[in-house]
């Protein structure tokens, strides 16, 4: 379980990315995501290739995928941007479904996990487990990195006022197929660690829902904020778990909680919460100034 909220809090910090930080609501997460996946099990299984090797040719596979979609999308907004992405999405899924190497509906089962630069026995668990998070911990730095680096300010600044950042000289499309690319990579990345993990690609991992999946985790979090996808991630993981016995009414209980969240925590669990702490900082901040300003003047008066 562990394994999974971390595979899963790096897809949703690379789709909070473009989401979160460039506005770009997109629906086609799972074809980086899915195609990682197939590819590094096909590498692993088939090919008999290190793991490494496996999981970078799964990434550069998905980063090339992610910038073909970028460049083909970035040229729409809004529900256009996300129904174009959706669409090439669902091709990325039809061919999972037809091609002979992905074993259709079976998919690619029984992956070797293989020694991690041929000192790291990955079929130890616990090695495994390191490794997923020695992994999640670089990929949650090198998003913390470009948010707070001139590059993230001004996919800021087009995610709040595109026109004004397009009058101050910004090929707003290049940096929004920079960032589109960069997420692809870095979907890449946790689908690769999860074919390895799982030991297992499937046509789960390029479905619709596990785009939906993504969506889910970072709105729940909170949008924008950059733990927000790592709590999303460990709510729906460990609501996943929980409801399990439900069977197909787990994904209507989802759902409801999807609407409440959407009502009641409309920033998401960590945006409400920062919310939260501003405000009472902010209440402390002037009561200490109206204290300050009262004894001023009794002094004053005395």
């Amino acid at each position: 379980m562990g394994m999974k909220i971390l595979v899963l809090a790096l897809f949703a910090l690379a789709y909070n990315l473009i989401f979160g930080y460039v506005g770009l609501l997109a629906f086609g997460h799972a074809a980086f995501y899915g195609a990682s996946a197939y590819v590094t099990a096909h590498a692993a299984a088939a090919w008999g290739l290190p793991t490494e090797l496996c999981i970078l040719l799964g990434v550069m596979v998905a980063t090339a995928i992610g910038a073909l979609f970028g460049w083909l999308a970035i040229r729409r907004q809004g529900l256009y941007f996300a129904m174009i992405t959706l669409a090439l999405a669902q091709i990325i899924y039809f061919y999972a479904v037809q091609a002979p190497w992905t074993h259709g509906e079976d998919g690619i089962q029984s992956v070797p996990r293989g020694m991690l630069f041929g000192v790291i026995d990955l079929s130890n668990t616990l090695n495994m487990y390191y490794v997923t998070l020695a992994v999640f911990l670089a990929g949650f730095a090198f998003i913390y990195r470009i948010i707070h680096s001139p590059f993230g300010q001004t996919l800021k600044s087009i995610r709040e006022n595109e026109p004004r950042a397009i009058s101050l000289g910004y090929s707003t499309d290049r940096f929004k197929l920079i960032a589109f690319t960069l997420s692809a990579m870095l979907s890449g990345v946790a689908g690769g660690l999860k074919a390895i993990i799982f030991q297992l690609a499937s046509l789960a991992d390029v479905f619709f829902m596990t785009s939906a999946d993504v969506l889910l985790m970072t709105l729940i979090g909170g949008v924008g904020t950059l733990l927000g996808p790592v709590v999303g991630a460990a709510v729906l993981v460990t609501l996943q778990r929980e409801l399990a016995t439900l069977g197909a009414w787990v994904v209507v209980v989802q759902g409801i909680i999807f609407v409440l969240c959407v009502l009641f925590l409309r920033k998401g669990i960590i945006g409400t919460l920062e919310e939260f702490l501003a405000n009472r900082a902010e209440r402390k901040a002037q009561q200490t100034a109206d204290h300050t300003e009262a004894a001023t003047k009794i002094t004053a008066a005395q």
